[in-house]
C-alpha cells in the first residue's frame, strides 16, 4: 500500500507541475473509488481545465499517466477529474443509459447510445448488467468512439 501511495503521490506532483507550467494556480484532492485512485484538480478555472466535453481533462489524465508508468511502470491508472466534472457525467451517462434500457424492455426497440470511448463503454456496459432481459453490442474495429446497441433479448 505505502508504495501506490507513493506512486500516486507521484502523479499528484506530475499533474501539478504540468499545471503549474501551463500558468495554473489548482489544488488537488486524492480520492479512492471502484475504479482506481482519483486526482480531483480544484481550481477556480475549470472551464480552461476541463475543455469542451471534458477533453482536454482527458489529455492532462493521458499525459500525467504515460509519465507516470515511465517513472513506475506497475503503477495504477490515476484517473484525473476537475471540480467533479467527470463524476457528475458519469453519473448523468449511466442513468441515461439505464433509462434507454428500461425503454427498449418496455416497447422492444433497438436503440443506441451517443458513441462513447473505451472508458465510458465499460462503465455503460456494467451499469446495463444489472438489467435483465437486454444486448448490449459494440461495432467492432479501431475507432475510438463506439455507439453502444441496445436490444431486448429474442
Amino acid at each position: 500500500m505505502l508504495r501506490i501511495m507513493n506512486e500516486v503521490d507521484a502523479a499528484g506532483k506530475i499533474l501539478e507541475s504540468m499545471l503549474a507550467k501551463l500558468g495554473f494556480q489548482v489544488g488537488l484532492e486524492v480520492s479512492e473509488n471502484e475504479d482506481g485512485p482519483c486526482l480531483n484538480i480544484i481550481t477556480e478555472e475549470s472551464a480552461h481545465l476541463i475543455g469542451k466535453h471534458g477533453d482536454r481533462l482527458e489529455d492532462l489524465q493521458y499525459l500525467t499517466n504515460r509519465i507516470l508508468c515511465k517513472h513506475y511502470p506497475d503503477a495504477p491508472r490515476v484517473k484525473v477529474d476537475c471540480d467533479h466534472y467527470r463524476a457528475k457525467q458519469e453519473e448523468r451517462l449511466l442513468a441515461d443509459a439505464k433509462q434507454v434500457a428500461y425503454e427498449v424492455l418496455a416497447d422492444g426497440k433497438v436503440r443506441k447510445l451517443k458513441p462513447l470511448n473505451a472508458y465510458y463503454r465499460r462503465l455503460v456496459y456494467n451499469a446495463l448488467n444489472e438489467i435483465e432481459g437486454i444486448v448490449k453490442t459494440s461495432p467492432r474495429g479501431d475507432i475510438r468512439y463506439k455507439a453502444i446497441e441496445i436490444s431486448k433479448v429474442s
